[in-house]
């Protein structure tokens, strides 16, 4: 079954612990407007390898940052569905999952893993008075206990600060769609947002769009993209009009290039919104190096001018490519966002 009391945990950071041990987790106390928790963040797999993939993104820029600033300070309980808060690596077009890489967590020397580098985020978070934390994953307590690092009563934190989808088959009850963890950081003052993304090399990054349980190859049974995720991307999104001059509907278009050496019939493709509406890309095909601009009726996908998600089906329904943009993105009318 999926994870229980996924969330957001909306936060101050006041100290942190390195990871270490058998099982090493960083640590990070924080502060909501009346109580402690503690953030636990894997930094080693269980499984093999054990380094797990990282990406941070220092510009993270994406349609949820609007309304995350709006949650109230504490635990905010998530729905798990598409156009909503929750976090989905492969369907929320968060970032470009070929880009993440594995790093250890427990290097000799400075700044070269991956405790190090989340220290030195979280650090500046604590030196930084209007630094706000959003640590997506599992809720745990109250506990009767004190908190085992930190000391603080009663006892609550949040874990399981990584893709939550896709897993081995030792933590397939795991797995679910649009509940995946991760760590935001808010920088009002300078304008920024940190995104620190986590995923272990035991998950596959094609999943059940219901279950969120990995795919298989039909023809061998072997998980699609397992470990480091590759890069399928031949056809790819380029730009989008998304406030066209006068009414929107039905002048809305998205532009597609195909980056192959072969042409691509896209028959049985699609694009898909922020809401997993989809039109059909039949009678589309692309020539190497050929661009196509697909206009879009308003009777299926639609842009939203406060900012969204677009991706690229193929005909099995496997995402190939995504982008996401913002409202400060869209423009004035008549302009085209280019990704």
């Amino acid at each position: 079954m999926p994870l229980k009391n996924y969330g957001v945990l909306k936060c101050r950071a006041i100290d942190s612990k390195l990871g270490m041990g058998q099982s090493p987790h960083y640590q990070v106390r924080v502060l909501d407007n009346e109580l402690s928790h503690r953030i636990a963040i894997n930094v080693k797999s269980k499984l093999s390898p054990s380094e797990l993939l990282y990406l941070v993104d220092e510009k993270f820029q994406h349609s949820i940052t609007q309304d995350l600033i709006g949650l109230d300070f504490g635990f905010n309980e998530l729905e798990r569905k598409p156009g909503g808060l929750g976090l989905d690596y492969i369907r929320g077009n968060l970032f470009d999952v070929t880009k993440m890489t594995p790093l250890p967590y427990n290097v000799p020397g400075p700044d070269n893993d991956l405790n190090e580098l989340i220290d030195k985020y979280v650090t500046r978070a604590i030196a930084t008075e209007d630094a706000v934390l959003y640590a997506f994953g599992e809720k745990w307590g109250p506990e009767t206990i004190p908190d085992r690092y930190f000391g603080f009563r009663p006892g609550n934190g949040i874990h399981d600060i990584h893709m939550n989808q896709g897993n081995a088959e030792k933590f397939r009850k795991d797995d679910g769609v649009w509940q995946d963890g991760g760590l935001l950081i808010h920088f009002p003052s300078q304008n920024q947002w940190v995104g620190v993304f986590l995923a272990f090399q035991s998950q596959v990054f094609h999943t059940d769009d219901i279950t969120g349980h990995r795919l298989s190859d039909q023809e061998t049974d072997r998980p699609l993209n397992p470990g480091i995720p590759e890069a399928d991307q031949r056809i790819r999104i380029i730009a989008a009009l998304v406030n066209p001059l006068g009414d929107d509907v039905g002048k809305e278009s998205v532009t597609l290039i195909n980056t192959c050496p072969e042409t691509v019939e896209l028959d049985g493709w699609a694009l898909a919104d922020q809401m997993k509406r989809k039109h059909p890309l039949d009678g589309f095909s692309l020539a190497p190096g050929g661009v196509v601009t697909i206009p879009l009726t308003g009777d299926d996908i639609q842009l939203s001018n406060q900012g969204g998600i677009i991706t690229l089906l193929d005909r099995q329904g496997v995402k190939m490519h995504g982008v996401s943009y913002t409202k400060n993105d869209v423009k004035k009318q008549g302009w085209t966002i280019v990704f």
